[in-house]
């Protein structure tokens, strides 16, 4: 047994938005010390936290509460109840302690707590507020997300010739910088240089990287292949269309991604490429397709690297007599066969302003309807009151008044399920809507270049396993 409360001094301050507004830790310290010397708690250590709350697994939370299992300490003073957690299991974890008379007292500055059932009642009351106010957070950032989206701003880092404005929260044109952006591009589109070129230019011109060093190859392809320098950016796998300023056409992009694939495809070792369109298309026999890399050198020392699409000819049943065909001409017809489902940009932007003229009229309309099931309903509760004192009054028998109760009450109920209906119905085919269009706009992006892999991805999300091979021609199931 303790002779007296000894207490351990928790302060924690994260980079997280929640802590935004909390006092630095140098501050608590010195609030608490002084707290401490008003209040006469002892103090046996100081314990500092840099982690979030909002997950377990804090090393010196949980280390500090191990020292107290083991009887350095009974009680932890702390700002507020906040700063100890902001999740359920470090809140269970904490009021079980208490339970357990393992941790005797806790003290903060600006909240009332004592360890009995009502003072552990108001603390999880607070944990559970600090938790809410999180959950909310994470709810609202997410959303606030999804519109940053949909007004075109990357929700990122600015790449190079670009800077973060912290005033207006966007990503405008570095004037300093956006030249040698732009000159990577030219540079590379001539065909003459390689990335480590690039990469030498760019270190030249006064562009490294943290360290001062020279950028690595990886990061000079990452930026010549990334859409943002001509207005559109991919999030979490998503192209949409950016409101930023872009620094080179979409046809210098699209000469820069061919010198590209040409370099690469120079480069490889084609015996063992993997070839993009397998398990996209099946045979008309019905077995799968696959590829094989074939060479050809000619006497003057020139080599050909060709790839061919042919049948499995896996069948125990049947022969096929499916002839191969070579990439480009497949590339052809899947490329004209993903352009007939996109969607001009300007098109794009025509039909979201429609889009988004709908859903004000629609959300006009289901405002007005939920406000008129309000007045509805309020205006029932406001019967059954009425009924209710009249029933008190003897003026009605009870019979009388149970059956005219249950009729409100029916309809009240009747109306609180509308109410509800229409509050989950409300533009329910927008958001699937504008996920359309944008796909649709990049499908248009994506048709006519060399990025096979996402050619595929879109194939296989619009035709699925309906695709076949018939005298080297692509056809669907419904052809």
């Amino acid at each position: 047994m303790f002779p007296r409360l000894i207490y351990f001094l928790y302060v924690r301050k994260s980079t997280d938005v929640e802590d935004k507004q909390v006092l630095s830790i140098a501050a608590q310290i010195a609030e608490l010390k002084e707290f401490a010397a008003r209040m006469g708690i002892y103090i046996v250590d100081v314990i500092i936290e840099k982690e979030t709350a909002k997950k377990p697994g804090r090393k010196k939370f949980n280390k500090m509460l191990e020292r107290i299992e083991a009887g350095e300490a009974n009680g932890i003073l702390a700002w507020m109840p906040d700063r100890l957690s902001r999740n359920s299991v470090d809140s269970g974890k904490i009021i079980y302690m208490l339970d357990e008379n393992v941790i005797a007292d806790l003290k903060f500055p600006h909240f009332w707590f004592e360890n009995t059932p009502q003072g552990k009642y108001m603390l999880a009351n607070e944990f559970n507020s600090s938790k809410q106010y999180v959950d909310n957070l994470s709810v609202n950032t997410k959303r606030g997300l999804r519109e940053k989206l949909r007004r075109g701003e990357y929700p990122g880092i600015a790449p190079l010739g670009y800077y973060n404005d912290v005033r207006t929260k966007t990503i405008k044109v570095d004037k300093r910088r956006s030249p040698l952006a732009v000159g990577a591009w030219e540079l590379y589109a001539k065909n003459e240089s390689r990335f480590i070129d690039i990469a030498k230019y760019l270190y030249d011109n006064g562009v490294k990287t943290k360290g001062g060093k020279m950028w690595s190859v990886d990061k000079v392809k990452k930026m010549l292949v990334n859409p943002f320098y001509y207005g559109h950016f991919v999030y979490k796998g998503e192209v949409y269309q950016g409101t930023h300023q872009p620094l080179i056409s979409k046809k210098l992009y699209d000469k820069v991604q061919a010198v590209i694939a040409k370099r690469c495809f120079r480069e490889q070792d084609h015996t063992r490429e993997p070839a993009a369109y397998c398990g996209l298309l099946r045979c008309s026999c019905g077995m799968a397709i696959t590829a094989e890399n074939k060479t050809k050198r000619q006497k003057n020392g020139n080599v050909h690297h060709y790839v061919y699409y042919r049948c499995t000819r896996k069948s125990k049943t049947m022969t096929c007599t499916e002839k191969p065909v070579r990439s480009e001409l497949l590339d052809e017809q899947l490329t004209k066969l993903l352009a007939g489902y996109a969607l001009p940009d300007e098109w794009g932007d025509w039909l979201r302003q429609r889009v988004d003229n709908e859903e004000r009229k629609e959300q006009a309309e289901s405002d007005k309807a939920l406000a008129d099931l309000r007045d509805r309903v309020a205006h029932l509760s406001e019967k059954l009151q009425r009924l209710l004192d009249t029933y008190l009054d003897e003026v009605i028998e009870r019979d009388m008044y149970l059956a005219k109760k249950a009729e409100i009450m029916s309809e009240k109920k009747s109306l609180e399920e509308q109410m509800s209906d229409a509050a989950i119905g409300q533009s329910g085919w927008v958001e699937p809507m504008r996920n359309w269009l944008d796909k649709a706009v990049s499908i248009c992006n994506v048709a006519h270049t060399d990025d096979f892999v996402a050619k595929k991805s879109l194939l296989r999300e619009i035709f699925g396993l309906n695709l076949f091979l018939t005298n080297k021609n692509v056809a669907t199931s419904g052809d």
